[in-house]
């Protein structure tokens, strides 16, 4: 018989009618065998997730302030679900204690966790399905860096003794005992742990949106759905600013060669998108998705023979590092340098960082370029088509867009361009028209 690990995020969790749906789903198929939970999350635009009221509650307990008012939400929305639900899993108790640890330990972690833990106690009675607590299964160390294959080992040994478990998100322990927590949206990297750990066939990762969209609906209207993608193409997408998916949660299950399958709680029967390690054939577009995002700035450093120069890009790169920012591009030329960084964290040690490289390099010249976007066109079969980049900056061209920078990486899956922050949407646009649908307008028409 098959695994599938199921996560579902916050929005997918909010009130008791959508508990109910996560029940018929998870009960629909019986390969469905463990569920990680998100925190509640917001029930209408107007409302505040839970997780942000335990960060206010942590804020004021912090600064020994009174924590009833944003705790009585918490307990509010937790026990408006367990009656909606006729569900009795002695929540006055558990909140009781949980108010009492935010107060006297102040500790952010601690408090941030307990949205999950609440939520995965209800949903585990709802289902009647053991409830796992992560703190001693997913392990970090002391400086909050997930142990991997320690996580993996207590997992695994773990799992094994439940048929069916729910395993709240977000959240962990040290080796000691003391609660740790992911990056905001770590329930998806706790789902995708779980499934390495429990040897999943599939990875389904729920939310509100219906899979991976070939661009940002903010921008494009009406975007095509990706059907399939690699880890390859995904990660790239991720990290040029489609946010489906938590970025980190790639990596247990790409090590374990386990599909991911990004669903949509609301449209169950929607297939989504699915994730895999090798896709068999290409896009039939010829790319996959388009992603990016503003707010980068370029360094361009001109020196005459720099290409003579040993270590010369070593020391540019020893000067950001000094000054503490990170670098997203190395865009060169015979004798230019671009470094592309992000422009509020290049503000703030504009005038050291330029000083640094002088001091260390002798550059003829050093221009600093703002306000501008990369944008990222994606696609496992650019490689092998002709005439992709060709016509990608006709595209532009003919949108009137000037391009201020090209950069193709050595996996030839991306060219990443460099525009002008207000030009940005128009060239998203354009790319879309060229390559996927030529009749798209733009969001706001």
């Amino acid at each position: 018989m098959s695994v599938i690990v199921a996560k579902f995020g916050g929005s997918s969790l909010s009130d008791a009618e959508q508990f109910l749906k996560v029940r018929k789903i998870l009960l629909q198929n019986q390969d469905r065998k463990f569920v990680v939970p998100s925190a509640p999350g917001k029930r209408n635009s107007g409302d505040v997730k839970v997780t942000d009221l335990l960060y206010e509650c942590h804020r004021l307990a912090a600064a020994n302030k009174d924590i009833n008012a944003p705790f009585a939400k918490v307990t509010e929305r937790c026990q408006l679900i367990a009656a909606n639900l006729s569900l009795d899993v002695g929540l006055d108790e558990k909140l009781s204690e949980i108010k009492r640890r935010i107060i006297e330990e102040k500790s952010a972690a601690y408090a941030a966790s307990r949205g999950e833990y609440l939520c995965g106690l209800l949903l585990a009675k709802l289902l009647g399905w053991d409830f796992i607590d992560p703190a001693g299964l997913i392990l970090f160390d002391h400086n909050g860096i997930l142990d991997a294959e320690a996580t993996q080992i207590a997992c695994s040994h773990e799992l094994m003794k439940h048929e069916r478990a729910v395993i709240p998100g977000f959240y962990g322990s040290t080796f000691d005992g003391e609660i740790r927590t992911f990056s905001r949206g770590g329930s998806d990297v706790t789902g995708a742990v779980v499934a390495r750990a429990a040897d999943a066939d599939l990875y389904e990762n729920w939310t509100d949106v219906s899979g991976f969209l070939t661009a940002d609906p903010r921008i494009v209207k009406n975007p095509k759905r990706i059907e399939q993608i690699t880890y390859k193409e995904l990660r790239e997408l991720s990290y040029m600013g489609a946010s489906v998916l938590h970025e980190d949660a790639i990596f247990p299950v790409r090590k374990a060669g386990i599909p991911i399958n990004i669903r949509n709680t609301n449209e169950p029967g929607h297939p989504g998108t699915i994730i895999i390690p090798q896709a068999k054939g290409e896009p039939a577009a010829g790319i996959t998705g388009i992603a990016g995002h503003k707010g980068f700035a370029v360094v361009a450093i001109e020196k005459a023979m720099m290409n003579a120069e040993l270590g010369f890009g070593r020391r540019v790169l020893q000067a950001a590092e000094e000054c503490g920012v990170s670098f997203e591009h190395l865009p060169t030329g015979i004798d230019t340098m671009c470094v592309v960084m992000p422009q509020e964290a290049l503000r703030q040690v504009r005038e050291r960082f330029i000083q640094r490289i002088i001091e260390l390099t002798e550059p003829d010249s050093i221009e600093i370029h703002d306000e501008m976007a990369l944008i990222a066109t994606v696609g496992r079969g650019m490689v092998r088509q002709r005439g992709i980049a060709s016509r990608l900056f006709n595209a532009l061209f003919n949108a009137g867009v000037n391009i201020r920078m090209i950069d193709q990486g050595s996996s030839e899956m991306n060219i990443i361009i460099g525009v002008s922050n207000h030009e940005f949407e128009t060239a998203v646009l354009a790319i879309y028209n060229t390559f996927i649908d030529e009749s798209a307008t733009p969001a706001h028409e």
